[in-house]
């Protein structure tokens, strides 16, 4: 065919035709050009626009939003994606639903917004395996194998990893395969397999050379330079490093420069170039500051620690461990709220799928009915997994935190108190949002239990006291004096109760002050009836919206402004939280001058309660207890705490060297940690209580994270008891006490 023929066929292409090839072609761009695809794709968004199809116009928007991820404009990807996202969900193109999540996915998890990142995943990974789209499947199981990564689960990640490379060689797609070789490496590197991370590596480094993936190169690279570091080979790790930042520089890809950036630093600082290093560090945290990489910055603010303190400046290595600390922790407050926002999304989606399912066939109803009862176990799994991803390590913060207290004087005991609140505050956030569901169908109850109720009040107000004062608020208590001290309360949902209020109070509050009223109503001699008030001096509430407030995902249109954020849950969180306590949420408002938030509720007079500081720990002298846990910092943390009290204290790793030690020696107690490697804790709690072991009649609890352990009726009645990670002083202090023999 020659080239005038060829020409007039071109010019013969519908214009759907036309936009499809542009948006084909500027998907194929990416890999080495992203700014021509994002040219291509804005010409087929003016061609689509033209021609009415809505179809066209979510596809060339769906594929801005993409590239827009890729280089880091999260702001303007997420807009496009949703605008995108609407038309797809309106034409019921299941298609596009999916291929836009997956960008919505990458805007979350690239911000370390990783729980939602993950749910959004796994929406369109349901919709890929339904469509047999294993390329897009290979995209997926990568990023997955991302945030498996991040959690710390080295085992799931390598199973996604290795699952994108299956589906890549099912489509013969070598950059699909080498994108996930680079991560695999890396992952061995970190287990101490150079060999096989360099062998890994290169293979990526072959495939990339044969596609001529340049994007891809520069990751490639990357993880090339970390083999070279880890060999002590910093010359070669210094020049990969340099040839990779090159590209990433190039292409646009502010994720890869700002790893570039940090990860020289590393190596400076590895190196002992001190100097080098805070230079790299600093174009590392300005780069990542400017575009809202968190998980770059707070990595880099510990390695400014660990550089400080290297150079024996005490005072602002602590600085940066500081800010290291609060970053993590605010990322940790960010996700837990989308876990709350993205799991109350899909319940609702759930429920409005059903809905429309109604009156379709009996198979169809099956299959959706099939359909949601994978989901559905699909999210416990998720919680139940998150549950233990989060509580393990704030069971060495708390713990710690206990410890702190018996040496240090009373201005550091201030402090250390703080963190403890702030560290428990977390913890009845998390408990909350696993509870949630369950609050929702009515099975929650109160756990009742002697309350300081002056010192929980402090206690939550120093809490957000910083946040009002970050907004230059006055942020006051007034405790009627009528009111007793102690109470039977539960106090995880009163905190979350008056959290949510509080924080909804300062959030819409601009100047003035937020005020906590707790008022004395009456008495029947062993009940008090009191009111707790929530009072701010903000902009008010219309009364066209006071209807709705309290229900899920509501919030007036002026307030759901990026200024305010917020999902809208919160309240209707207090409502179902005080109607548990037999009571009503009120609200009182005036336009411009404020709002107030009120409800009463009983409580019963509690006997003053003694601090675990008045114990006697020589009560506990001499007991022999076996602590087995896989994490080293819990288990040295537990036994720190075991030892301070005189007790005799062995640790096993796992449920093998458990059953070995319990056949050896007898013990008073037993603390079996449940999710441990080889044998787990359900099954060596079953092995010594159903062998011949002396022990099979020692009190054992289980330590857990996961909440939901206890729910495993086959082996409940194996255990004493269950103590929930972080483990609470008190509570452990009382066991131990208790089979003291």
């Amino acid at each position: 065919m020659n080239q005038t023929q060829s020409a007039k066929l071109k010019s013969k292409a519908t214009p759907e035709e036309e936009i499809n090839e542009l948006l084909s072609r500027a998907y194929e761009l990416r890999v080495k050009d992203l700014k021509k695809s994002i040219q291509l794709a804005h010409q087929a968004l003016e061609l689509s626009r033209l021609s009415s199809n809505n179809s066209l116009i979510a596809k060339s928007l769906s594929k801005l939003s993409l590239f827009r991820m890729i280089t880091g404009e999260y702001e303007e990807s997420m807009k496009l994606g949703d605008q995108a996202l609407a038309i797809f969900k309106e034409i019921n193109d299941l298609q596009g639903i999916a291929d836009v999540k997956y960008s919505i996915a990458g805007i979350y998890y690239k911000t370390d917004n990783y729980h939602l990142g993950l749910i959004y995943l796994i929406d369109c990974l349901e919709i890929y395996r339904k469509l047999d789209d294993y390329h897009n499947q290979a995209r997926v199981h990568k990023s997955l194998g991302t945030i498996y990564e991040y959690f710390g689960d080295e085992k799931s990640a390598i199973i996604s990893y290795e699952k994108a490379i299956k589906a890549g060689h099912k489509v013969n797609d070598l950059n699909l395969v080498s994108n996930a070789l680079n991560p695999l490496s890396g992952i061995y590197l970190s287990q101490g397999d150079v060999e096989k991370a360099d062998e890994v590596i290169e293979e990526s480094l072959r495939m990339k050379k044969e596609t001529g993936d340049v994007r891809g190169m520069a990751f490639a690279l990357y993880g090339k330079a970390k083999v070279y570091a880890k060999r002590g080979q910093f010359d070669l790790a210094e020049a990969t490093f340099f040839e990779s930042n090159k590209i990433h520089e190039e292409m646009g890809e502010r994720l890869g420069t700002g790893m570039g950036f940090h990860k020289l630093g590393a190596l400076y600082l590895q190196m002992g170039d001190l100097e080098r290093a805070e230079k790299e560090l600093n174009k590392a945290l300005e780069f990542s500051t400017e575009f809202k990489i968190m998980l770059i910055k707070f990595k880099c603010n510990y390695l400014m620690y660990k550089l400080y303190k290297q150079r024996n400046d005490a005072v602002t290595a602590l600085k940066y461990l500081e800010i290291y600390l609060q970053e993590k922790e605010a990322v940790i407050n960010t996700q837990t709220q989308k876990v709350i926002e993205s799991y109350e999304a899909i319940t609702t989606m759930e429920r409005l799928q059903k809905e429309a399912q109604m009156n379709r066939e009996k198979a169809e109803i099956l299959k959706k009915k099939n359909r949601a009862e994978e989901s559905s176990r699909m999210k416990q799994e998720f919680l139940s997994t998150m549950s233990h991803e989060i509580r393990t390590p704030l069971n060495a913060v708390i713990t710690i935190t206990s410890l702190l207290v018996d040496k240090f004087g009373k201005e550091e005991n201030e402090l250390i108190s703080s963190l403890k609140f702030s560290s428990n505050n977390l913890l009845r956030i998390i408990n909350d949002i696993l509870d949630f569901s369950k609050l929702e169908a009515g099975k929650v109850k109160l756990d009742l239990q002697t309350t300081d109720l002056k010192g929980l009040l402090s206690n939550i107000q120093k809490t957000y006291n910083s946040m009002a004062l970050e907004k230059g608020l006055e942020l006051n208590l007034h405790i009627d004096p009528k009111a007793s001290q102690f109470y039977e309360i539960d106090e995880t949902k009163l905190s979350q109760i008056l959290g949510n209020l509080i924080s909804n109070a300062i959030k819409f509050t601009e100047a003035g002050s937020v005020d906590i009223h707790v008022k004395y109503l009456n008495s029947n001699g062993s009940r008090d009836q009191l009111e707790f008030r929530v009072e701010d001096t903000g902009g008010g509430i219309a009364e066209s919206f006071l209807e709705e407030i309290f229900d899920s995902f509501s919030q007036p249109k002026s307030y759901t402004t990026k200024k305010h954020g917020g999902s809208g849950l919160g309240l209707a969180i207090v409502k179902k939280l005080v109607e548990l306590h037999g009571s009503t949420i009120c609200v009182e408002t005036s336009i411009d001058e404020g709002s107030a938030f009120f409800f009463e509720v009983g409580f019963v007079h509690g006997a003053p309660v003694s601090e675990l500081k008045n114990a006697q720990p020589e009560e506990l002298n001499g007991l022999k207890v076996l602590v087995a846990e896989d994490n080293s910092i819990n288990a040295m943390v537990v036994k720190k705490l075991l030892n301070n009290w005189g007790l005799e204290t062995d640790l096993a790793k796992d449920g093998n060297e458990a059953i070995t030690k319990c056949a050896e020696k007898k013990y008073d107690c037993i603390l079996m940690d449940i999710h441990m490697p080889n044998v787990d804790g359900f099954t060596a709690t079953r092995v010594i209580r159903t062998g011949v072991s002396e022990n099979k009649n020692t009190p054992i609890y289980a330590l857990t994270a996961d909440i939901n352990a206890n729910q495993n009726k086959q082996h409940e009645s194996y255990f004493s008891g269950f103590l929930l990670k972080p483990i609470e002083r008190e509570k452990l202090y009382m066991v131990l006490k208790t089979h003291k023999i």
